[in-house]
C-alpha cells in the first residue's frame, strides 16, 4: 500500500514575487499600451469613470507615452527594463535560497503578466502560494491593486490556490538593513552635506482615504511621526519610518539637519503629498548643500524612477541650484543582503 505525504497531498508551495510593471519597449505604442492598462486602474486614478476616460484618452494618452518612451529609452539594457531584468535575478536568487518552493516574477501591469504566473505555479503542481507585493510600503494603488486583481484571478480558476500573502516590510529589520548597507560605503566615501530619502508620491486624498479614523492623517504636521492604529496603513507614515530605520543604522544623526524625507513623481495638478523632492532638492542647493546622498527606500528594484528620475534629472537639477554632486544610492535589486531578507520574510509562511 502506498501512502502519500500530507505535503503530496497539498501539493508543492508556490512563491509569487509581484513588482508593479514596465513596458515591453522603449517605444511609444508599447509605453502607451503600458500605460493605458495602468493608469485605466481605479485604484490608481481614484475618480469617477467618465472622468478618468477623459483624462486618460483626453489628456494623458495622447502625449504623455512619446515623452515617457524617450525617458525609458536612456535607462533600457540589453537585456530590457531593468525592473524586469532585476526582478528575473531576484526570482531565481530567491528560489536558489527556497528550494523547497517554486519562485516566480509577475507584473501588475504588462508582462510577465499575474495570470501568466499563477498558471505558472498551477502548472508546477503548486495549490499552496505565497504572494509578495514588492512594495516596502502599503499604498491602495500597489499592494490593494496588486492583491485585488490577485485574488480576482484566483477566484476565476477552478481549482482556486490557498494564499499567504506576506504584509509591507517598511520596517523589517532586515530589510532596512540591506538598505542601509547599499548605501553605506557611498556615504562613508562622499561624506554627503545631506541625505535625501525620496519616496515616490500620491495624491493626498489618497492618503485621507487610507485613514479609518478619518481625522489624523495630513491633520497635523507631525502626523507621520510614528505610527498609530489611525495610521497604520498610510503610505506616507510607513514612509518615513522607513527612513528613520535607515537613517538609524547609518548614524545620519538629526532628521532634518543630516537628512530628510521627500516625494518624487507627482502627476496633474491636484495636491500630492509633500515635500516634492524636485522643491527640496532646489531648496537643497540654494541653502548651501554640494553633495548629496540619496535612497530611494519605495523601490526595489531600480527603475525609471530611480535611474532616469533621480540619476539624471535631479542630478541636474540639484546642480542648476548650485549643487555639485548628486551620487543616487542603488535600489536592492538582487543583492545577497535583500535576497537572504526576502527569503527570510518567505521561508516562515512556507
Amino acid at each position: 500500500m502506498v501512502t502519500e505525504s500530507p505535503a503530496s497531498k497539498s501539493g508543492r508551495t508556490g512563491v509569487l514575487l509581484v513588482n508593479l510593471g514596465t513596458p515591453d519597449a522603449p517605444h511609444t505604442a508599447e509605453v502607451r499600451r503600458y500605460l493605458r492598462e495602468f493608469l485605466s486602474d481605479p485604484r490608481v486614478i481614484d475618480m469617477n469613470p467618465v472622468g478618468r476616460f477623459l483624462l486618460l484618452n483626453l489628456i494623458i494618452l495622447p502625449f504623455r507615452p512619446a515623452k515617457s518612451a524617450e525617458a525609458y529609452e536612456k535607462i533600457w539594457t540589453p537585456e530590457g527594463s531593468p525592473l524586469l531584468v532585476y526582478g528575473r535575478q531576484l526570482a531565481t536568487a530567491v528560489g536558489a535560497a527556497l528550494p523547497e518552493a517554486e519562485v516566480v516574477l509577475a507584473m501588475r501591469y504588462g508582462k510577465p503578466s499575474l495570470a501568466a504566473g499563477l498558471d505558472h505555479l498551477r502548472k508546477a503542481g503548486c495549490d499552496r502560494l505565497v504572494v509578495v507585493p514588492l512594495y516596502p510600503q502599503y499604498a491602495s494603488s500597489s499592494t490593494g491593486s496588486t492583491l485585488e486583481a490577485l485574488y480576482q484571478l484566483a477566484a476565476e480558476r477552478w481549482n482556486t490556490p490557498f494564499i499567504q500573502v506576506v504584509p509591507p516590510f517598511y520596517d523589517d529589520p532586515a530589510f532596512i538593513a540591506a538598505f542601509a548597507h547599499q548605501g553605506r560605503d557611498i556615504v562613508a566615501d562622499l561624506k554627503p552635506d545631506h541625505v535625501l530619502f525620496s519616496f515616490h508620491g500620491l495624491p493626498e486624498r489618497q492618503i485621507r482615504k487610507s485613514d479609518d479614523a478619518g481625522n489624523h492623517c495630513l491633520v497635523g504636521a507631525d502626523c507621520c511621526a510614528r505610527i498609530t492604529s489611525a495610521n497604520r496603513n498610510c503610505y506616507r507614515a510607513q514612509s518615513f519610518a522607513t527612513a528613520r530605520g535607515i537613517a538609524a543604522q547609518l548614524g545620519l544623526g538629526a532628521e532634518g539637519e543630516a537628512w530628510s524625507v521627500a516625494f518624487q513623481s507627482r502627476l496633474g495638478r491636484v495636491p500630492w503629498i509633500r515635500p516634492y523632492t524636485d522643491e527640496v532638492l532646489t531648496e537643497l542647493g540654494a541653502r548651501g548643500v554640494k553633495r548629496l546622498a540619496v535612497f530611494c527606500p519605495a523601490f526595489v528594484a531600480d527603475c525609471l524612477e530611480t535611474i532616469e528620475e533621480i540619476g539624471l534629472r535631479a542630478v541636474e537639477s540639484f546642480k542648476a541650484a548650485g549643487g555639485e554632486q548628486l551620487v543616487l544610492v542603488p535600489s536592492l535589486n538582487a543583492s545577497p543582503e535583500w535576497v537572504s531578507a526576502l527569503a527570510g520574510l518567505i521561508r516562515p509562511l512556507l
